[in-house]
């Protein structure tokens, strides 16, 4: 898997915060069709810090198709 910088975790919804939902394209993760990108950290500005828990899909280029919108 190439190595990319996470999108901003205000951008996300909740689903790809808490690693339910691929935090690139939106699909559903189940265990072993994923990949753990291991616990962040938010410090929003005004808040308490918090963790927040991205994965993604563990087959980038389906995952990259479905980001552009060439597939569901």
């Amino acid at each position: 898997m190439t190595v990319r910088d996470l999108p901003p975790v205000s951008d996300l919804t909740e689903q790809q915060q808490r690693g339910w939902s691929c935090v690139w394209c939106k699909a559903s993760l189940t265990v072993g069709n994923d990949v753990n990108l291991g616990e962040k950290r938010a410090r929003p500005e005004g808040g308490a810090a918090y963790s927040w828990f991205p994965r993604a899909c563990s087959d980038a280029a389906a995952c990259a198709a479905r980001e552009r919108g060439q597939v569901s």
